[in-house]
This record gives C-alpha cells, structure tokens and sequence, in this order.
C-alpha cells in the first residue's frame, strides 16, 4: 500500500518533501470505467515516483438540478473503490455527506473527504475524526484560510492528527472561483494543504443548472500552486471528459496528465 497515508503527520511537521497527487473521476460510474482510469494514473505516477492516492465520489449529494446523475448506489460504488484499491494497492478517498455515512465509508476507503460546503459542520468533522481514517477537509469557498485552523482542530480535538486542507478556490462574484495563493502557507500552519487545480476553476451556479468550468486554466493554477509549495495536488480526470455524468467541464483529459505532472515535477525539483 502507498505509504503516503502513514506520512500525513510527517508532511505537516515538515520532515517530507512529499509532492502527492489525489486523482480520479468525480463520481464512481462503474467498475470498468474506474479501473480503467485507475490503472492509467498508477502507471503516471509510479513511473514519476509521486504518492498516489486515487478519488471517486460514491455518491453526488450537491446537485444544481435533481435530475442530475448522482450515483450508481452507495455500496455499490464504495465497493468499485474498494476493487481499485485492491488491484493496484494503492489508497483511495471518498466524499461523505452525513455523520452517518462516515462510517459506513470508512469500511472501503483510506481518506474520508469532507465537501466544502460542509466544512463547518461538527459532527460530520467529528464523525470523520472518530473512523481514524485520514480526513481531508475541503475549504469552504465562503471561508478565509484562517478560518480553517477550526475545522481541523475539531478532528484535532477528537483524537485524530491526519488532516489535510484543500483549498479549491474562493467565490468571486455570483459564477466564479478565485485562488488566493497567500492561503496556502496561512493554512499549512494547521495542517497538510492540497491545491484542487480542478474545482477551483468551476463556474458554478449556471442558470442553466449545469456547472461550467475552464479546464484551459488547469496548468496555470497548478503551476502557480507547486511554485508556491502545496503538499500536494487534487484533480479530476476523466478518458471522455464530455461525456463524463459529472463535472466533466473542468476536468483534466486522462491523456493529458502525464505530460502536465512530467512539468509540474521539473517546477517542485527547482524550488527544492
């Protein structure tokens, strides 16, 4: 298994130069689909000796549209994870949505992601502390990076010292997301911080009820975000980001990761 896991605490005490990458789909479709981008994210990331850890959501809870695909049932697609896991030996994370579901999601996967929307939400942050999994909490995009330092002291409080941040942008406006890279060392402070190079560059809370994206921009924030020294890097990948049931407008093309990390390395070895 990747060892990536046992270090959360040595990263935020700063004994690893660690650049990890959290990737994956955005919701688990089905068994094929998953390992098939599995398979190809171990091969990027073994062959560039970056810790891995793969994502997919078991369920979609926050959509514009109720007739938005969510999900192709919880255990179902918990036990995909589990399956990729299994295969590749690699960990996986996965986004819950209730202090009831973190242990239900705690059986099939290593990190348990806390959605930014629920950041603030104690008994969710509890419950995720409780499992002893790694707990990813994602920054609320109406929340300062200061404020973050509560959030992770909750988990903090009960017991469990492996947290990260990640930051995927702040709202701007009505439609639109902007990173404030004067977050990331505020908030390393607390904890680990992981840069979502992805959803930062959505454009949500479309009329349409479809959320929009610029994908163009993804390299831009990644680049900006290793150069500034991000732990590590989270973003959704997909073979056909078109015609993937969710997100698929600020998706990374799957055949487009290697290329985009092989650079991403060369900027963190010269800022070592």
């Amino acid at each position: 298994m990747n060892s990536i896991i046992s270090q959360i605490p040595q990263i935020h005490n700063g004994e690893s130069n660690l650049f990890f990458v959290m990737a994956g789909p955005c919701v688990i479709e089905g068994e094929s689909m998953a390992l098939r981008i599995a398979e190809h994210l171990v091969g990027v990331t073994d062959r560039l000796g970056l810790p891995f850890i793969f994502k997919g959501s078991y369920r979609k809870a926050n959509r514009s549209r109720i007739d938005s695909f969510s999900g192709i049932g919880d255990e179902k697609a918990l036990k995909v994870l589990r399956k990729v896991s299994e295969t590749f030996g690699i960990p996986t994370v996965t986004d819950f949505h209730s202090a009831e579901e973190a242990a239900m999601a705690a059986e099939y996967v290593d990190v348990l992601q806390v959605p930014a929307f629920l950041c603030r939400q104690t008994d969710i942050l509890v419950a995720a502390a409780k499992t002893g999994k790694v707990v990813n909490i994602k920054k609320g995009q109406f929340l300062a990076p200061e404020s973050m330092v509560h959030a992770v002291k909750k988990v903090y409080d009960s017991g469990n010292d492996k947290v990260l941040i990640t930051d995927r942008g702040t709202m701007f406006g009505y439609y639109d997301l902007v990173v404030d890279y004067r977050g990331i060392p505020v908030m390393q402070a607390t904890a680990p911080v992981v840069l979502d190079i992805t959803h930062s560059l959505q454009q949500p809370n479309q009329s349409s009820g479809v959320t929009g994206g610029k994908p163009a921009l993804i390299e831009t924030v990644a680049r900006a975000g290793v150069a500034v020294g991000v732990d590590g890097l989270f973003m959704e990948t997909h073979f056909d980001p078109a015609n993937a049931k969710s997100d698929g407008a600020n998706m990374l093309s799957l055949d487009r990761v290697e290329a985009l990390l092989e650079r991403l390395v060369r900027i963190k070895k010269a800022i070592l």
